[in-house]
């Protein structure tokens, strides 16, 4: 049981690149085949952090695993998305690099800091997340942007706000901070509950 957590964390990895030429090499025919891998991506995302902690295994090296491969998923998602809409993709090219710039932000502060690349699982972040998953399915599914992609938008700006305000509150580098609130409570001596969200 204990090595499940990083046999669902090596699945979405290789999902990825699979992603990735599907969409490069298939384009259009491809669509519905790269959903139903998202799909599954997020199911071994969400079962990882459940069966890891229930069998005793959500230590920091997993934690930060699990963030490195749900970066390199996501990627593989958007460079899908980019592949099959790229008109599209263009057309809302300032809103995309705004969250990419963001995304390296929350890591270059983190490495400066305590040389370390963040791994908050935030609860901001898990909504994003969820937000992509919607964002994705009206992209490569419908090849429609509209309120979802919008939304994801609103809540990237959030969840990395709150991820570099966790970063810059905590006196010491920690994974799975909620909020930072969570973070500001730490710097104030008060002890850490365990998360008992869904990753």
């Amino acid at each position: 049981m204990k090595i499940i957590p990083y046999l669902l964390i090596a699945t979405r990895f290789l999902l990825a690149p699979i992603i990735f030429f599907l969409a490069y090499l298939k384009g259009e025919e491809s669509r519905f085949v790269i959903l139903a891998l998202m799909f599954i991506g997020l199911l071994t995302d969400i079962f990882d952090g459940i069966i890891a902690r229930k069998v005793g295994v959500s230590t920091e090296k997993l934690r930060r695993l699990d963030s490195q491969v749900d970066l390199v998923f996501w990627l593989s998602l958007g460079l899908a998305t980019y592949f099959l809409n790229t008109e599209l993709i263009k057309s809302h090219w300032q809103s995309i690099t705004l969250i990419f710039i963001m995304e390296a932000l929350c890591y270059i502060i983190s490495i400066l800091k305590f040389g370390k690349e963040t791994c908050t699982h935030a609860f901001l972040s898990k909504m994003w997340g969820l937000s992509l998953l919607i964002a994705f399915t009206y992209l490569i599914g419908f090849q429609q942007a509209g309120w979802a992609f919008h939304l994801t938008i609103i809540l990237g700006i959030v969840s990395h706000i709150d991820v570099i305000l966790i970063i810059l509150i905590l006196p010491k580098w920690q994974y799975d901070i909620p909020s930072f609130y969570h973070a500001w409570q730490i710097r104030h001596g008060k002890q850490r509950k365990k998360t008992t969200f869904f990753n």
